[in-house]
Formats: structure tokens, C-alpha cells, sequence
């Protein structure tokens, strides 16, 4: 009589330990390590073409060799590094951009409306997932149907006749 009344302890044990508040991701450091996405590892050390045209050293100021992920992933893209200047507004070269891309409008709450509209489909798509006996990422099950496969959205372009010049070519094969 005493092991079945284990193994219902057991079981209300698990049970209970699943109802807990769990968020969306559940991705946790396993191990006492650092971080590998905090370490940002300088740029290598190069001589310039002109050692009079250097400029002068700050204390606490960066230097030729620190990084700016921000101003490089733009020089990456082709843009200006220069323009990431806070509260320098849009550039003039990108003025059409912003036009086009606000032709019908713009909602000054865009961020809270769609943070709202998020919280409202994840409660709609969490009601059966709540109980977990072990830690789950459900992040690609939840947004499965929300993504864009982009091979498939090349091919159907390609199909319609319409030019991808940034993908690779079709393989001939």
C-alpha cells in the first residue's frame, strides 16, 4: 500500500513542478564559462599610411584597433558609418528611403501596439504548452508558422521571373 501512494506523490510532485511561471526561450548558461557573445576581440593591429595624420591620444578614448559592431556592420552594408551620429536625424541620401517606406503612414505607437498583438497570439498559441516536466525552448514551435523560408521565397521569385541578384545562381545540376 505504501508504493502506490509514492509513486501518486511522485507524480503530484512532477505535476506541481510544471506549473510554474516559464518564459518563451529557455536558454540558461550551463556551466560556470564566460559569455562568448560579451568578448568582442579587437581589430588586428595595421600601420597607417600616414603617421603625422594620427590623431592625438585621449585617455579613455578609443583607439584605431577598438570595435563599433554598429558603424561596421553599416560600412558591411555599404552605408555610412558616419551617419550613426545620435540625434543627427536621417541622412539627405536616405530621405527617399524614409519617405517611401512611410507612404501610408505612421503610427507614433507602433512598438506597443505590436508588442500588445504579440502577447495576445502567444496566448492564444500557449494554452496547451504550459504544463513541462522538463525545460523547453518553445520559441521555434511557437513561431513555426510565422517564419519565411527563404529558399522557398527565392524559388518563387525566380519562378515569377523577377530578378535575385544577391542569391546564389541555380545550380546546374
Amino acid at each position: 500500500m505504501r508504493i502506490p501512494l509514492a509513486i501518486i506523490g511522485l507524480i503530484c510532485a512532477v505535476a506541481v513542478t510544471g506549473c510554474g511561471q516559464k518564459s518563451l526561450r529557455d536558454i540558461r548558461s550551463t556551466g560556470p564559462g564566460p559569455d562568448e557573445f560579451l568578448v568582442l576581440p579587437p581589430k588586428p593591429l595595421s600601420a597607417p599610411a600616414d603617421y603625422a595624420a594620427l590623431p592625438q591620444p585621449t585617455p579613455g578614448g578609443t583607439n584605431r584597433t577598438d570595435t563599433n559592431p554598429q558603424a561596421d556592420a553599416v560600412a558591411a552594408l555599404g552605408g555610412k558609418p558616419s551617419a550613426l551620429v545620435p540625434g543627427s536625424g536621417v541622412p539627405a541620401s536616405d530621405a527617399g528611403l524614409v519617405t517611401a517606406s512611410s507612404r501610408y503612414g505612421v503610427s507614433p505607437n507602433v512598438r506597443q501596439a505590436l508588442a500588445a498583438e504579440d502577447a495576445a497570439f502567444l496566448k492564444r498559441r500557449r494554452r496547451g504548452g504550459r504544463i513541462k516536466i522538463a525545460p523547453v525552448d518553445r520559441y521555434e514551435q511557437i513561431y513555426a508558422k510565422e517564419t519565411l523560408d527563404p529558399f522557398a521565397a527565392n524559388e518563387a521569385f525566380r519562378r515569377a521571373g523577377a530578378g535575385t541578384p544577391s542569391a546564389p545562381p541555380v545550380s546546374e545540376e
